[in-house]
């Protein structure tokens, strides 16, 4: 069952329980599956009270960078703490666009893996004392909006999961079965790394699972359009797009906030 519903707010501030906005820490932050060494980003409120909610981001092909960092810092400032998984692994960081097909195309061809690597971002973050592990959304960019569909996919519990310019395929449709949380697509109407009819079949498998999801596409917009460093070439199929990012970003937050039940302070939209 998609859904258009957009969040109402009143005076810039959802109902919810307020989140303290202040000055930040921030950390690599490494942490371990079986024998494999993950190396993430970290950054949280300096001073936390009590636990409160977590944000994953999951990085695009390129691995964990500042596009991911920034991220982190951002919702970290409005009181979240906010980890910028490592899919790789140390040390994993390709550098030229074969290298980075190549890798993240091996993990997307063994989907086991791949639910595993972002499964122990997952309980990473869960296990830190001040995060409240009942409230945690999974977000990603091009390839992390992949790697967060895919957390959701395993069946996951999870308050809610935001692909942005993200792959949508999917080799086993019916695992959406499993999806337990709703489910927000921040797409490039002209993206032409995810074509009309990638984003059909996801429709249907979101529709044929009966899954809570909303779909936004933005006109004019292509691949990695939150993205600074993609550059203005749209005819390359990949380029920032300032306005399709501020409004994914705005419908990012509205998304967060409601999932976990917090109210955004008016200045995040500045």
């Amino acid at each position: 069952m998609k859904h258009f519903l957009r969040l109402l707010v009143l005076s810039g501030v959802l109902t919810g329980i307020n989140l303290q906005a202040g000055p930040i820490h921030t950390e690599t932050f490494e942490y371990q599956l079986d024998d494999v060494t993950l190396e993430g980003y970290l950054a949280r409120p300096e001073e936390i009270d009590e636990p409160v909610p977590a944000v994953l981001i999951f990085h695009q092909w390129a691995g964990p960078s500042e596009h991911e960092f920034e991220r982190a810092r951002r919702l970290a400032e409005l009181g979240y703490v906010a980890l910028a998984a490592d899919v790789y692994g140390k040390g994993y960081r390709p550098e030229t666009v074969p290298e980075r097909a190549a890798l993240s195309g091996a993990y997307k061809s063994n989907r086991e893996v791949f639910r595993e690597r972002v499964k122990a971002a997952l309980d990473a973050v869960r296990g830190l004392p001040y995060v409240d592990g009942d409230r945690v959304v999974a977000i990603g960019y091009c390839f992390g909006g992949t790697a967060a569909l895919e957390l959701a996919r395993s069946g996951a519990t999870l308050q809610g999961v935001v692909s942005t310019h993200g792959g949508l395929s999917s080799p086993t449709p019916d695992d959406a079965k499993n999806i337990k949380c709703p489910i927000l697509v921040l797409h490039g109407a002209d993206d032409p790394y995810v074509p009309p009819e990638e984003v059909n079949a996801f429709e249907k498998e979101m529709e044929d699972a009966d899954v809570n999801y909303t779909f936004i596409a933005y006109p004019g917009a292509v691949h990695s359009f939150t993205d600074i460093n993609a550059g203005s070439d749209t005819a390359s199929g990949a380029a920032y797009d300032q306005d399709a990012d501020k409004k994914s970003w705005e419908e990012t937050l509205k998304f967060i906030s409601f999932r976990t039940q917090t109210a955004v302070p008016e200045r995040v939209n500045e």
